[in-house]
């Protein structure tokens, strides 16, 4: 079993590029289209390349020689 790091939002989702920035695997946001034509980002198992991408609670994001990450929203089911 892989142990995935978890990412807590505190909002309805985060986008793509900022998941990049928040895992440091860039130093700046303007670094996400370099860093996503240049690397593999899979998102839910798929091929992802938009820096843009909404990512939301209990997605899965695999960013290989990064790490494998989990977006966790604790709002949700709390309401």
């Amino acid at each position: 079993m892989k142990i995935l790091n978890e990412i807590i939002i505190n909002t309805e989702y985060i986008t793509l590029g900022q998941l990049l920035k928040m895992t440091d695997a860039i130093s700046s946001g303007g670094m996400a289209k370099w860093f996503l034509s240049e690397h593999e980002v899979f998102v839910n198992g798929e091929l992802e390349d938009r820096r843009g991408r909404k990512l939301r609670d209990a997605d899965i994001i695999n960013i290989p020689g990064v790490g494998e990450f989990k977006i966790i929203d604790p709002l949700i089911g709390a309401i």
